[in-house]
C-alpha cells in the first residue's frame, strides 16, 4: 500500500550508470511483491513450475538483479522480521481485499475476460515462508548480501543508509522509507525498464529522492514529515484523516509546527474515524524508535551450482537461459579479479 505523497515530493530521474560501485539496500519484501505482481502470465496467474510452485519471484531476483549487478551496483536485500502489531491490523484488512479479488478473478475466468483476470490475479499475491527462504538462498548464491531485520525491512534499510557510510541509498517503491529517515530513496530500480499501458509500452526510469532536498523544499523538518505522512495515511493507519490530502497535510504541519499541536488541530476528525481511528503518538513512535540493528553484511562468492540447483533442478528454469545469464556473472567476477590485481601495482 505505502504512503501516498507523490504530488509534493521533489524527485529527479537518473541513469543507472552513476550507481556503478554504489551499495544500495533493497526493501526485500517490496521488491518480491513487485516481481510477484508484475511477472505473470496473460491470464494473471504467476509463473509456476510443473508442480504448481510459484516462480515469479525467483525469475525477478535472477534476471533483474543480474542486470543491475552488470551495471556495477552492489545489492543488499533487507528482509522483514516481526510485523508490528499496528501493521498486523492492516494485513487483516488486506486479506479481506484479497478474498474479494479472488471472487472477481473467478468471475472473470468464467467470462473468459483475460484483461480482468490479469488485473485481479495480480491482487492475489502472497509471500510464504518457503518463498522467502528460497529467495534468500538464491540471492546469496548470486553474491547479493542478505540482511534480516528485527522488524520492518524498510526501517532497517533506512537505518543502514544513515549509519553505514558505505550504503548510498534505499531502494523501494514506498515513500515510507523517508519517514524512517532514509537519506536517499531510489524508486523504479528493480522494475522492468518497459511498462505496458493501454497506448503501448512506455519507458520506466529510476528516480532518486534525497531526504535533505525534500525537507528543504517543503520547508519542514523530519518530525513534521512524519506527521504529514500520518495525516495522509501510512501502513499503520492506511486511511489517514478523512478529507486531508497531501497539500492540505503540508499546510497543517507548517501552520501548527509541533506534533502535539498538529494532531490537536485534527482531533475531532480522528475521533469520527470509528474503526479507522488511530493513536498518532503510537504511530509516530514507530517511525522514530523502530526496532533496528547495526548489522554487518558481506557479499559472498557467486555459487553457480547452487543457482542452477534452485532454478533448473528444483523449478525447471531453462538451463540454456540460466547459463546465458550466468555468463554475465562470470564476466562480472573476472572484472573484480582484474580490479583486485590492479590494486597490487
Amino acid at each position: 500500500m505505502g504512503l501516498s505523497i507523490k504530488e509534493i515530493i521533489p524527485r529527479k530521474e537518473i541513469e543507472i550508470s552513476p550507481l556503478n560501485g554504489k551499495i544500495v539496500c533493497v526493501d526485500a519484501f517490496n521488491a518480491l511483491y513487485q516481481f510477484l505482481s508484475t511477472i505473470r502470465q496473460p491470464d494473471g496467474t504467476p509463473l509456476m513450475d510443473s508442480q504448481g510452485n510459484i516462480t515469479s519471484h525467483l525469475s525477478g531476483i535472477f534476471y533483474r538483479n543480474i542486470n543491475l549487478m552488470s551495471e556495477g551496483i552492489k545489492l543488499v536485500y533487507v528482509f522483514d522480521g516481526k510485523t508490528p502489531e499496528l501493521k498486523g491490523k492492516t494485513h487483516l484488512k488486506r486479506e479481506g481485499a484479497r478474498e474479494l479479488a479472488r471472487e472477481k478473478y473467478e468471475t472473470a475466468k468464467q467470462d473468459e475476460d483475460i484483461v480482468a483476470m490479469k488485473r485481479y490475479g495480480s491482487q492475489l499475491i502472497r509471500l510464504n515462508e518457503t518463498m522467502i527462504k528460497e529467495s534468500k538462498e538464491l540471492l546469496e548464491a548470486m553474491g547479493i548480501a542478505v540482511v534480516q531485520a528485527p522488524a520492518e525491512g524498510e526501517a532497517e534499510a533506512a537505518f543502514l543508509s544513515k549509519k553505514n557510510k558505505e550504503v548510498d541509498a534505499v531502494v523501494s517503491q514506498d515513500y515510507d522509507s523517508l519517514l524512517f529517515g532514509a537519506k536517499k530513496l531510489i524508486r523504479n530500480l528493480t522494475l522492468s525498464r518497459r511498462k505496458k499501458t493501454i497506448s503501448g509500452y512506455v519507458e520506466v526510469r529510476p528516480e532518486i529522492i534525497v531526504l535533505e532536498d525534500v525537507l528543504k523544499e517543503l520547508e519542514i523538518n523530519q518530525e513534521q514529515l512524519i506527521c504529514l505522512g500520518i495525516l495522509v495515511g501510512t501502513d499503520y493507519n492506511p486511511k489517514g484523516v478523512l478529507g486531508i490530502g497531501q497539500k492540505k497535510a503540508l499546510q497543517l504541519v507548517k501552520e501548527h509546527k509541533t506534533p502535539e499541536k498538529i494532531f490537536e488541530s485534527v482531533k475531532d476528525k480522528i475521533e469520527t474515524l470509528d474503526e479507522a481511528r488511530f493513536d498518532w503518538k503510537e504511530i509516530f513512535d514507530l517511525f522514530v524508535n523502530h526496532p533496528v540493528e547495526d548489522v554487518e553484511f558481506d557479499f559472498k562468492e557467486i555459487d553457480e551450482e547452487k543457482i542452477k540447483e534452485i532454478l533448473v533442478q528444483e523449478h525447471e528454469f531453462s538451463e540454456e537461459r540460466v547459463d546465458k545469464q550466468l555468463e554475465k556473472l562470470r564476466v562480472l567476477r573476472e572484472k573484480k579479479k582484474q580490479k583486485g590485481l590492479g590494486e597490487w601495482f
